[in-house]
């Protein structure tokens, strides 16, 4: 005679996402044995981790968190500091030597796997859910996020409805959509009654009309507003046809995107190879073919020390579907890390109090 099959129960956790912020809440989860199952829309995880500093995947930046801190600014920085301070740099360096992958310090402090190679990181969260048996569905979209009365959730997809008693949100921006950052996770936010803040492209070239493509590493951009230096980078600045790019113009094109209302006038002054070239007011490049989004899911409808929405108990955020950016150098695959590290953490605090 046969025993009876277990009665079903919804999973601990569902996790919208299998980027950066969903595969490390799922290892997360995995080493708190807190059943998770994660929801992917492309048909393999990480896809946008690949692509990150040119297929090389700059995972964190060797700093203090506090210098962290204060490389992103506010209002990103008071919103992610238990975030950070819980997962600094060291702690995701570490965790990444625990699953074998070697690291490469660069003098500025930025961290690559040895090798160069981002498929090396997406291949160690992968190797460590298959250990753990973290079942990770692809090819699976979700349609839906539905909270069910008395607590918990169906999450609905093009196949099959899953019970779940929480959701964790990990859908990313809206930039480089062909690896599955499509904005439905703000979407499913503000279905639920969440402000979903403006999106602007963020840690992207500006547009213009140059005579020359050329490359510079040791060069510099600041952005004037008004006659006033508000801020300045130093890295590389590289010309092509369309228009000006390099670290240094992302992090000031970040700055105005972040700081700036829209038509408000501004200068970006460069420096490289001896010349200097003043920018009036120049146009960024679209969301879709930036590194990361400014806007998302408004911090004032999520709790920092938990990132569970205000609005919906059991419902959290983690990563770039929040309205959260930093710098370029390995700054916002930190800040994906750090919160959805909390996240877990956070839900797994309540249910052991419960």
């Amino acid at each position: 005679m046969t025993s009876a099959a277990p009665r079903p129960v919804p999973v601990p956790l569902a996790i919208v996402g299998g980027g950066a912020a969903g595969l490390f809440a799922a290892a997360v989860a995995a080493d708190r044995r807190l059943g998770c199952l994660v929801l992917e829309r492309k048909a393999r995880p990480g896809a946008k981790m690949l692509m990150t500093a040119n297929g090389r995947c700059n995972f964190t930046k060797d700093i203090p968190p506090e210098r962290m801190l204060a490389d992103v600014g506010e209002p990103v920085a008071s919103f992610a500091r238990k975030a950070l301070l819980e997962c600094p740099p060291a702690h995701v360096a570490a965790g990444f030597r625990a699953l074998g992958v070697r690291a490469k310090r660069m003098a500025d402090g930025r961290l690559f796997p040895a090798s160069e190679k981002a498929a090396d990181i997406v291949h160690a969260f992968g190797d460590m859910l298959r250990d753990k048996e973290v079942p990770v569905a692809t090819n699976c979209a979700v349609t839906g996020i539905h909270p069910k009365p008395g607590g918990g959730f169906l999450v609905a997809t093009k196949g099959f409805a899953l019970d779940a008693e929480n959701v964790l949100v990990c859908t990313g921006g809206v930039s480089f959509p062909k690896t599955g950052s499509v904005g439905d996770g703000q979407d499913f936010a503000r279905a639920l009654g969440h402000r979903v803040e403006p999106y602007r492209a963020g840690l992207v070239g500006f547009e213009m009309r140059v005579p020359r493509v050329a490359r510079y590493e040791e060069a510099s951009a600041r952005v004037r507003v008004g006659g006033s230096v508000v801020c300045e980078y130093r890295g590389e600045v590289e010309f092509a046809r369309w228009g000006v790019s390099g670290a240094a113009v992302y992090n000031c094109q970040r700055w105005t995107a972040r700081h700036l209302k829209p038509g408000e006038p501004f200068e970006v002054d460069l420096a490289f190879g001896g010349e200097r070239m003043t920018l009036r007011s120049p146009v960024a490049r679209p969301v879709k073919e930036a590194i990361v989004t400014v806007g998302g899911v408004s911090l004032a409808d999520v709790d920092p020390a938990t990132m569970e929405s205000r609005k919906v108990p059991g419902l959290y955020f983690a990563g770039e579907v929040l309205d959260i950016d930093g710098p370029t150098g390995g700054y916002n695959l930190t800040l994906a890390f750090a919160t959805a590290r909390l996240a877990v953490t956070s839900l797994f605090a309540k249910r052991r109090g419960r």
